[in-house]
């Protein structure tokens, strides 16, 4: 069962979609998890891939589309703030905590990917989250800080220029998170599995979706690039943890981070490698998806 819902956040508004299992009856409330998705992802395609599956099994599954971009509200349009990402976890908590049928001590989270980074940096602080799941976790701040060819305070001193600008103009510039077409990478030379398996996933009939624009506010990337996700993990997020891996490692270092993030924590519960799975083959390969959300699946029963 799939019921639309709108999470306040302060002056604006989050579209999310809460997925519940097709026998919830008002019996014993449900534990449910919050997903925490991918950077330019929107609700309808991995979180709704993830949260179909765990409201199969049992558990109810929030996903929503964070501020600033899909059909949520905030302006200026397509920002990815870091910091306002978690801020979003948290204000889906406050209205499933509120939601009938839903057990308010059992909320866990799943983060795929940018959102796992997302969901752990929520998690340390926010304690109603009492489970913290992530598939192919990564840490945006330290992509973001490896992007940069000259360094990072080379970037930001150029961030800053353009800031200056854009005032003055008032035309904000905004960046493709990745090239639109095949087509556009290989001109590039951006010819590596993971940036063509990421363009077939988004922008192709496979995932597109209308409301997902492919683009950055280019003001925002200053945050991605002072931002760790994991800061104080090991100090403050206590709660059961589950990482899932792919099996096959690439340029977008989910592996890499998801073992640092495992190392790190102090109540790792389980440790799963998808073998054969490349990164984004576990946004939506049935084959490699179910295995994952088994395995999550039963994490949360045991730990929500």
């Amino acid at each position: 069962m799939l019921q639309h819902l709108t999470i306040p956040r302060g002056p604006i508004e989050l579209a999310a979609d809460l997925h519940l299992p097709d026998d919830a009856d008002g019996g014993a409330p449900l534990r449910a998890v919050v997903l925490s998705t991918p950077g330019s992802s929107v609700k309808e395609q991995i979180g709704a891939n993830y949260a179909t599956r765990l409201a199969a099994r049992g558990i109810a599954a929030l996903v929503f589309d964070p501020a600033h971009q899909g059909q949520s509200g905030g302006e200026p349009r397509d920002l990815e703030d870091p910091y306002r990402r978690g801020e979003d976890i948290s204000y889906a908590i406050d209205t499933l905590e509120t939601l009938p049928g839903i057990d308010p001590g059992r909320i866990g989270v799943l983060g795929i990917c940018a959102g796992g980074g997302y969901a752990v940096h929520t998690a340390r602080t926010d304690h109603r989250i009492k489970a913290v799941g992530t598939v192919v976790a990564g840490n945006m701040g330290t992509s973001f800080r490896s992007f940069q060819p000259d360094g990072p305070t080379t970037a930001l001193d150029a961030m800053a220029d353009a800031r200056t600008r854009e005032n003055r103009t008032g035309e904000l510039g905004r960046d493709n998170w990745l090239p639109d077409t095949l087509e556009d990478a290989a001109a590039a030379g951006m010819t590596d599995i993971d940036t063509t398996q990421a363009i077939t996933y988004y922008r192709t009939g496979r995932g597109r979706n209308e409301h997902s624009t492919n683009r950055r506010l280019s003001r925002g990337d200053s945050l991605l690039l002072g931002y760790d996700a994991f800061h104080l993990v090991d100090e403050l997020m206590t709660q059961p943890l589950q990482v899932v891996l792919a099996g096959r490692r690439g340029n977008t270092n989910s592996y890499e981070a998801g073992m640092r993030l495992w190392e790190m924590a102090p109540n790792p519960v389980d440790l799963m490698v998808v073998e054969g799975a490349g990164h984004y083959e576990m946004y939506d390969v049935p084959e490699y998806v179910d295995a994952a959300v088994d395995r999550l699946a039963k994490f949360y029963t045991d730990h929500l």
